[in-house]
């Protein structure tokens, strides 16, 4: 029998889909559930809202209250956490090569090394050097995968991943959503997903 599928929906500027993608992997393999991680960019999803920056940034104490939520949460699962200086970060070059990434064996570990990158050693992902140190410590070669992210089909895909939320109407992330179409949005939502892919 096929294992039930997850979609995890993330983009590398939502903190939240940081702690999803620590932890999701062996708690799906604990639940027998396959997840396909599905980078997406909340930016433009945000702009037809009538937003021009993160709602953390737009909403001081909001902001201030979720910079201390996601370091209880990060401690509670083991994973280092630094509030990045630049935030948010474009999501764009590191969504593109993750989407190369998924298409071979590297792309989650890809993914995970980014979310990393960003939000425990303050690294900047945009920045292309910082894409290419992860593919060299992954082993990839980097001026291939570079080539193959500035492909007309990544582009195209990440554009229509990117439609495919806004047409569902996600408004955050990480986002999941199970083979019935049900929607599940937020890092803390992720074992109820689970389950209900599940069943």
């Amino acid at each position: 029998m096929p294992k039930p599928v997850l979609d995890f929906w993330f983009d590398f500027a939502s903190v939240y889909s940081f702690l999803a993608a620590s932890r999701i992997a062996p708690l799906a393999d604990a639940a027998g559930v396959q997840v396909r991680w599905r980078p997406f960019l909340l930016g433009p999803i945000f702009a037809t809202q009538g937003m021009t920056d993160s709602p953390f940034n737009l909403f001081p104490l909001r902001g201030k209250h979720m910079i201390r939520d996601v370091k209880r949460s990060a401690d509670e699962i083991g994973v280092g956490f630094r509030w990045p200086s630049v935030f948010p970060q474009s999501a764009v070059l590191a969504s593109r090569v993750a989407l190369v990434g998924l298409k071979d064996t590297w792309g989650e570990d890809f993914s995970r090394a980014v979310f990393h990158a960003e939000y425990a050693e303050n690294r900047v992902i945009s920045e292309p050097t910082v894409i290419a140190d992860i593919l060299t410590k992954l082993k990839v070669p980097v001026d291939a995968t570079f080539a193959s992210a500035q492909a007309d089909e990544i582009k195209a895909e990440l554009r229509e991943l990117t439609a495919e939320a806004q047409r569902r109407e996600f408004f955050g992330a990480p986002t999941f959503t199970t083979q019935d179409g049900e929607l599940f949005w937020g890092n803390d939502r992720l074992e109820q997903a689970l389950r209900w892919a599940k069943k």
